[in-house]
C-alpha cells in the first residue's frame, strides 16, 4: 500500500481519500460524512471468516448434540455452529440451553430455534453477566463454546477458573483477506476496528510505512496493536465528546481542510 512524504506533515494535510477497513454497508453516516466534505470513502475487510468443513471439524471428535448447554459468543459462531450440525445431520435436543453473551446475539439466535425463554439466557456483554444463571446449571449441564481460530479466552478463561464442565469446538477461523490489489494505492486516512486489521495490513504488505498516511482507531486494544507497530494514532474513537468514528473523522477534517476549496 503506498504512502508519500513526511509524517509529521501529514497531520496538517487536507484529507480527500479514506479506506474504511469493513465491508460496505447499505446504510452509515460515512455516506453523509463523503457528500458534505467531497470525500471518496473506500470500503475494503481486512479480514475475512471461513468455517471449517465438516470433515475438518470430525477430526475434533466432538458431537454438538452430547452437550446440553452452548455458550454463543458472536453471530459468526451461532451460523456455524448450526451450519456444522446441519452438515453433520446432527439436531439439537429441544431442551438444550443456549447462553448468549449479548442481547443482539441472542436475537439472532431466533433465526435456527424456536426462542423460549426457558432455554436462552442473556448476557449484557460480558460472561460474567452470566454468572448467576451459568452457576445455577453447572451442576447439571456440560458446556460446549463455539469458537474461531482465535478463540475465546476471555470466556475460556472463566469457565476454567470456575471449573466448568466444558469443551472448546473449532469451527470457523478469522483469516486475513488478500489486500493485493491495493499495492499500490495511496489513501489519506485508513480507519481500523480491530487489531485483526493491522495484522492483515502487515500479512498483506510487511514493509508498510505509514508516512503521510493518517491512522484512526476505534477502541484502545486496536490503538495499541497500531502502536505496536510503530505507526502513529492521528484519530481516536471513542473519548469525550467523540463517541464515534464518525464523529472523530469528521472533526479532524474540519481542521485539516479548513480553507480547502
Amino acid at each position: 500500500m503506498a504512502a508519500e512524504g513526511n509524517a509529521q506533515v501529514a497531520v496538517y494535510k487536507p484529507v480527500r481519500t479514506i479506506l474504511v477497513s469493513q465491508p460496505k454497508p447499505d446504510r452509515s453516516p460515512y455516506y453523509e460524512l463523503e457528500q458534505k466534505y467531497g470525500l471518496t470513502i473506500d470500503w475494503r475487510p481486512f479480514i475475512h471468516v471461513e468455517g471449517l468443513t465438516a470433515k475438518e471439524f470430525r477430526k475434533q471428535r466432538i458431537r454438538p448434540n452430547e452437550y446440553s448447554a452452548v455458550v454463543l459468543t458472536s453471530k459468526n459462531a451461532i451460523d456455524h455452529f448450526f451450519r456444522i450440525c446441519e452438515e453433520m445431520r446432527i439436531e439439537m435436543p429441544l431442551d438444550t440451553k443456549y447462553f448468549c453473551l449479548t442481547e443482539t446475539i441472542a436475537n439472532y439466535l431466533q433465526k435456527f430455534i424456536t426462542y423460549r425463554k426457558r432455554k436462552v439466557f442473556v448476557g449484557r456483554k460480558d460472561i460474567e453477566d452470566l454468572a448467576t444463571a451459568l452457576t445455577k446449571h453447572k451442576a447439571k449441564e456440560k458446556f460446549l463454546l463455539p469458537c474461531s481460530n482465535l478463540g475465546s479466552q476471555y470466556v475460556s478463561d472463566y469457565l476454567t477458573k470456575e471449573n466448568f464442565d466444558w469443551q472448546e469446538a473449532l469451527m470457523f477461523r478469522t483469516l486475513s483477506s488478500d489486500l493485493s490489489d491495493l499495492s499500490d494505492v495511496t489513501y489519506d486516512i485508513l480507519v481500523f476496528f480491530s487489531p485483526l486489521g493491522i495484522e492483515s495490513l502487515y500479512d498483506n504488505f510487511p514493509d508498510f510505512k505509514q508516512n503521510d498516511t493518517r491512522i484512526a482507531v476505534f477502541g484502545n486494544i486496536t490503538e495499541k496493536a497500531v502502536e505496536d507497530r510503530g505507526l502513529t494514532v492521528n484519530i481516536k474513537a471513542p473519548a469525550p465528546g467523540v463517541p464515534s468514528m464518525t464523529t472523530a473523522l469528521e472533526q479532524y477534517i474540519q481542521k485539516v481542510n479548513a480553507g480547502l476549496k
